[in-house]
């Protein structure tokens, strides 16, 4: 009686140590939440396309926005920018990229840095996003510069 009262007592003690009984993983969820980055992803490679642009960002831009936030990534074009109107489909389609990057960065962050898909797809959205935001500035600065003309 007193082993089995003792094994009990380092049982608890063992949990108590280890923060407790975990969770167990819900591999639904996990698998819900990453087919909401496929659709969300998805969109943003037919907005690409849309845009005339190609169908992933390069792995260096990729690279180089892995680190930031979206609204880095956004942060693109001057305070005062004003979109004329023969830029609104470009930008509206990058603003949506941004959006859409935005929501898979948070899915991802909420799988875990441990989730290499998640992770990757945050990384592409972002690069995506600063990609459609640089060509939406460039169409409004050449819609300035004619207007001047």
């Amino acid at each position: 009686m007193r082993s089995a009262s003792l094994a009990l007592g380092v049982a608890i003690g063992v949990m108590v140590a280890c923060g407790g009984a975990s969770k167990p993983f819900d591999w639904d969820k996990h698998i819900q939440m990453e087919n909401e980055i496929t659709a969300l992803w998805t969109q943003i490679r037919d907005w690409r396309r849309e845009a005339h642009m190609g169908l992933e960002p390069t792995r260096q831009d990729v690279f180089q926005l892995q680190n930031r936030s979206v609204p880095e990534a956004r942060q693109v074009c001057p305070e005062s920018h004003e979109v004329p109107a023969t830029c609104n489909d470009i930008c509206d389609l990058s603003t949506a990229i941004c959006d859409n990057a935005e929501t898979i960065c948070k899915i991802a962050d909420e799988l875990g840095k441990g989730d290499e898909y998640a992770q990757d797809k945050c990384a592409s959205a972002k690069a995506s996003c600063r990609e459609a935001k640089q060509r939406c500035c460039r169409c409004s600065d050449k819609s300035a510069g004619a207007a001047r003309l």
